[in-house]
């Protein structure tokens, strides 16, 4: 049955922002579904069924494929905001199949794993002149300058962005990453709108300039992308996925390092041991993703009644997966508040599941193994310089930044 929300579960406190791990085990021990009112969504915290529902196709990230707003019980987004929605909802995070099939299959003609091995050394490369510059200092915030710098430049790099543009790519994210904390407020709203327009109209010039002269970039590969029934992006399609590409290809990727190595310093046994055996880096990446997880919580709409251990959710309800509580669920990861590198069997949901698998996760493993090996290679004696502060974020977890020294 449906239990009700523990009070420990609070997205907007600081001390829960701070660790929310003892407040999902509380949720897990009430029960498979959990209605959340502050949010009106149905919380899921157990693994098996974050798992499930992720593959489950009654449940979408956007309705509008089958219902109207007035059909599904919802209303409309307000017109203000129109230009974030625009962009948003053209992405392929947001869309359902047909729509979401035949734009993934365009963006996987030019998102290839030949791509991302193509890569791999200008990533290694950038990460180990990054590190290096840490090193010359003696330290510094390694968020700004080593976790934030290195995907940012890789998606830009990828995209074919000019290096003099790329300053404002990230302010840009983050405006527009802010609609996707719970019940943002109208100065969120507000600013996401203004990087939506800014930025759709930056790349409406790029994409632009590359359909006159074709590079060897993703832009021009999702310009020419089209398949046996010629099927092609439209510009908006474009503009929503370079967009996507550029926020889903970088904030998991800056949060997951910083709150790696985080982690690594409050389990100084454990970096001992990564230090003493850099092979562990693959297994401690996977590891230290499922511990403190990037991103919290995965929301989708209810298209069809479900039924979860009795407790009928209907449809137009929204339910709110718990990533990081499925992340911690003792069922599925033996001793889950522990940190263990050597973790084999590690079927972490940090990358989602079903069709909205991240894309880039092969790119995000790249960049995070060479931020990390190139840290345990020039900065042996990395420490922690000053307690950091959380971001004052759920769904989207992070730190504002990360002071270290060289010792």
């Amino acid at each position: 049955m449906a239990g009700s929300t523990d009070p420990s579960f609070d997205p907007w406190d600081p001390a829960f922002l701070a660790d929310p791990y003892p407040a999902y085990a509380e949720l897990r021990a009430r029960g498979r579904v959990i209605r959340y009112e502050a949010t009106d969504q149905w919380l899921i915290p157990h693994h098996a069924d974050v798992s499930a529902l992720l593959r489950d196709r009654r449940l979408g990230r956007t309705y509008q494929h089958r219902f109207s707003h007035e059909e599904f019980g919802r209303s409309a987004p307000s017109p203000e905001h129109e230009p974030f929605h625009t962009l948003n909802d053209h992405g392929m995070l947001d869309l359902e199949p047909p729509d979401h099939t035949r734009i993934r299959r365009l963006v996987s003609k030019a998102f290839t794993p030949r791509t991302v091995e193509r890569l791999q050394p200008y990533v290694q490369d950038l990460a180990s002149d990054l590190v290096a510059g840490l090193v010359r200092d003696g330290g510094g915030d390694l968020l700004t300058d080593v976790a934030e710098p290195l995907p940012v430049a890789v998606i830009a790099e990828m995209l074919g962005i000019p290096e003099g543009d790329r300053g404002q790519l990230r302010p840009w994210s983050a405006d527009i990453c802010g609609m996707y904390e719970l019940n943002p407020s109208e100065e969120t709203a507000a600013k996401a709108v203004r990087a939506s327009v800014e930025f759709s109209e930056f790349l409406r010039e790029l994409i632009a300039a590359r359909r006159k002269e074709p590079g060897e970039d993703l832009i021009s590969g999702l310009i020419a992308a089209h398949d046996e029934d010629d099927d092609r992006l439209t510009e908006q399609e474009m503009i929503s996925t370079a967009v996507l590409l550029l926020n889903a290809g970088h904030e998991a990727t800056v949060n997951a390092t910083v709150n790696g190595w985080w982690a690594l310093f409050r389990n100084p046994a454990q970096l001992a041991a990564l230090r003493a055996d850099h092979a562990l880096v693959l297994s401690a990446i996977e590891e230290l993703m499922r511990y403190d997880t990037p991103l919290q919580l995965f929301e989708r709409w209810v298209l069809d009644d479900i039924e979860i251990d009795g407790t009928t959710i209907p449809r137009g309800a929204e339910i709110a997966m718990l990533f990081g509580s499925a992340n911690h669920d003792p069922a599925v990861f033996t001793d889950p508040d522990r940190l263990d590198l050597t973790r084999t069997d590690n079927p972490h949901i940090s990358f989602s599941a079903g069709i909205h698998y991240c894309i880039g996760a092969p790119l995000a493993r790249v960049e995070l193994a060479a931020s990390m090996t190139a840290l345990l290679q020039q900065a042996p004696t990395l420490a922690l310089a000053a307690e950091p502060e959380r971001k004052p974020n759920f769904v989207i977890r992070g730190l504002q930044g990360l002071s270290v020294e060289v010792r």
